[in-house]
Formats: C-alpha cells, structure tokens, sequence
C-alpha cells in the first residue's frame, strides 16, 4: 500500500473571514475540494492564519493602550487557533481531533487531515507550516493568499512590476528581508523562508480565493502562482 503524498496548506486568515463575517460559502467550498483530493489518496496539514479577527483584536486593545509587542503576537496566536478550531470542525470525520499548537512535537495519527495554528511570539503561521513541513517530512508547502503571483515590486506603486513565476530561495529571500514582526504583510515570512530554504521545500504561493486553481496544482496540471524552490 502506498503512502499518501502530503501537503501542508497555509490558509490565510482573510479567506475565512475577509471582513466581519465568516465567510463560510468559501469553506464549503474548500472542504469540498479537500473530501475529493483525499479520495485521491492525498494527505493534509492545513495551517490557519489569524488575518482579520488578529487585527481586529490588535486595534481595540491598541485604542485602550499601548499594547505590547509579545501581546500583539499572542492576540494573533489565539486568532489564528480559534480559526483552525473551525477548520478542525468543518472536517470532524476526517481531521485528527486537536489542533497543533506546538509543530515540534509529533502527534501520531492515521487522519488524513491535521490542522495547526499559532505557536508562540515571534513565530508566524508561515514558520509554523515550515516546522511542520520538518516534523512531519513534508516537501510541498501551499501558502494561500490574496495575490496571484509575487511580484519583484509592489505592483500598486510601480506599473512596470513583473510577476514572478518561478524563483530560488536566494532570489526570494532578497525581495522579503530578513526580519518578521507581527503584522509584517509579505508574500511568505522571512523567517519561515529560511528555514524553507534550509529545509529545501517548494512554497507554492497562489491566490485562494481561486479554488479551481489550486485543484489544478494538486492534480499536477498547469496553474497559476509563484513556485519557489531550490537555489
């Protein structure tokens, strides 16, 4: 018997809740692409991001009082939880029932999907999917976001951006920097790009509002998004 091929999907807070709704058309939606892919024979680590319910949380508390920089983390750790607990539940017959909030220690499990979220200050859910990617041997990270492509430049400031297809981690690297705060809006976080590139993973960076598209990518057709790998 064949062991199943694994994927760690990062899916950003602002798909599961762009505003101040749930937007729960669009999970239906996911779950439903998930269901067909494990009957293929496929694994799952789905991360969830914080995204609105984060900032909403950092803004309140911020207009009470300066809010330090390790509360600022945690309010986007206990967001981005809250969010893979929905996720968890949506998939009940198929997720392993706890969530990972430590991707350093190994839970065993047969379930063929396994949710994570935020781990501790200083960590992002994009260094959380890494972690996992090493904990777990996984070589595919799908970081799901609101762009199509990444960019060599901010594309809303300068008409002649490129969008960029395929890239090295050192290339990548250039472009993100190396430091991360809470908050920081990059394509994938600096910290978590290094220990992709140490890792020598393939991030896979596609807009997730586009879910045909990403079906495509997991039935190996042609697909747009940014594929980041090797040197």
């Amino acid at each position: 018997m064949t062991k199943p091929q694994n994927y760690i999907i990062s899916l950003g807070g602002s798909l599961i809740i762009p505003n101040d709704e749930i937007n729960w058309q669009y999970l239906k939606k996911f779950r439903r692409l998930i269901l067909d892919q494990l009957k293929a024979d496929k694994r799952f680590f789905l991360v969830a991001g914080g995204g609105t319910t984060a900032r909403k949380y950092s803004q309140a508390a911020n207009k009470v009082v300066k809010i330090a920089p390790d509360d600022l983390d945690w309010l986007g750790i206990h967001s981005s939880r809250l969010n893979a607990h929905l996720i968890r539940t949506i998939f009940r017959d198929q997720a392993h029932p706890e969530i990972i909030k430590n991707p350093t220690i190994h839970m065993d499990t047969d379930k063929n999907v396994v949710v994570g979220g935020g781990w501790k200050p200083g960590w992002s859910t994009d260094y959380v999917a890494t972690m996992i990617a090493q904990e777990y041997e996984v070589e595919h990270v799908i970081n799901l976001t609101n762009i199509d492509y990444v960019y060599d430049k901010d594309p809303a400031r300068y008409p002649d951006a490129q969008k960029i297809k395929k890239t090295g981690w050192k290339d990548f690297r250039k472009l993100v920097g190396n430091k991360w705060k809470p908050g920081l809006n990059t394509p994938f976080d600096p910290i978590a790009s290094k220990k992709a590139e140490q890792l020598d993973l393939e991030v896979v960076l596609m807009n997730g509002n586009k879910l045909a598209n990403l079906r495509k990518y997991l039935n190996g057709e042609n697909f747009q998004g940014t594929v980041i790998k090797g040197v």
